[in-house]
């Protein structure tokens, strides 16, 4: 059994589980928080978390339990965990040089989002698998999608990936999944809804 096939066995024997968590993992500003918010809008009718174009938007975790997700004949129920984006240096001079923030704004954001990074790394520990959200306008080759992919397979979490914003121009995801050949890609825009309908079926498909 190769390991994309074992990934997907185990992916399948996940929701077998009275609840499971799912954690929505990733850079800052691949489009988690959008994610969680479009599939808790979808299914709840309620948005998860604020967005922004300054990175580092979601500096603690958020969570939506009991979400329902139906697909054809089929159904998952599970929690949605949408954490702070994963990254390897946070420097508070890029918020006052690059988005315009304050000193004092742009030291504590800087401060609350290393406290999230490793909010984040801690709750690996009590997901049951991972939406791994990557940019499809960026090289997939960058140390944090290589670090948290090692990561994700130490630790033997079953995971999906997901190429965002395929609705933006240079958008080439198969890119990522060419980069990371043992994990199912599914390319999406979560900003438009735009192949939602996919990732759902694939979710109901792969978890249940």
């Amino acid at each position: 059994m190769g390991i994309l096939d074992n990934v997907l066995r185990k992916l399948r024997g996940l929701f077998r589980k009275k609840q499971a968590s799912i954690g929505i993992y990733g850079p800052p500003n691949a489009g988690k928080t959008t994610l969680a918010n479009r599939i808790s809008r979808d299914w709840t009718g309620k948005p998860l978390g604020k967005t922004s174009d300054v990175p580092h938007e979601t500096r603690h975790v958020k969570e939506r339990k009991e979400i329902v997700i139906k697909a054809a004949r089929s159904r998952i129920n599970f929690d949605i965990v949408d954490t702070p984006g994963i990254a390897t240096k946070i420097d508070f001079h890029n918020f006052v040089e690059d988005h315009g923030l304050d000193p004092a704004e742009a030291r504590n954001r800087a401060k609350e989002a290393t406290e999230g990074v490793i909010e984040a790394i801690k709750w690996l520990d009590r997901v049951d698998g991972v939406l791994l959200v990557m940019d499809s306008t960026e090289d997939p080759y960058n140390q944090v999608n290589v670090t948290l992919i090692g990561n994700l397979e130490a630790r033997k979490l079953p995971t999906i990936i997901i190429a965002n914003k395929t609705d933006l121009q240079g958008s080439n995801w198969g890119s990522i999944r060419d980069a990371f050949p043992d994990h199912p890609t599914v390319p999406v825009s979560a900003l438009t809804g735009k192949g939602m309908d996919k990732l759902y079926s694939t979710m109901v498909d792969h978890f249940r």
